[in-house]
């Protein structure tokens, strides 16, 4: 099975989600660091829709000013134009397969959209 990670080596979480990804002999893996290489607005908004989340349930809030700009109660557009413009903004991981995408926190989440 084919799955993406967009992922962050700095995360803790992100990490675990990973290993739990490369643990599996099923798993065709592609590795996206998206601070290096971020997803497009229009990526986001399909990783979101397939994980059945509203874009703000999916920003950063620890260690960012998403609070003090009002993203976790922002309209979709508003919250997809700041992560595009500045992907500290997205919370990881987003794990995506062809059984959907969960926002693995925590990274056991990630069971959810595996064979």
């Amino acid at each position: 099975m084919k799955a993406t990670i967009w992922h962050n080596p700095q995360c803790g979480k992100s990490r675990a989600t990973l290993a739990i990804l490369q643990a599996r002999d099923d798993v065709d893996l592609t590795v996206v660091e998206y601070l290096k290489n971020p997803p497009s607005r229009e990526k986001l908004a399909q990783l979101y829709r397939d994980a059945g989340i509203a874009p703000r349930e999916g920003v950063r809030t620890f260690k960012t000013d998403a609070e003090e700009r009002g993203l976790t109660r922002a309209d979709d557009a508003t919250v997809l134009d700041a992560m595009e413009a500045d992907p500290r903004l997205i919370e990881r991981p987003l794990v995506e397969t062809p059984l959907g995408v969960r926002l693995c926190r925590p990274p056991e989440k990630v069971a959810e959209i595996l064979p």
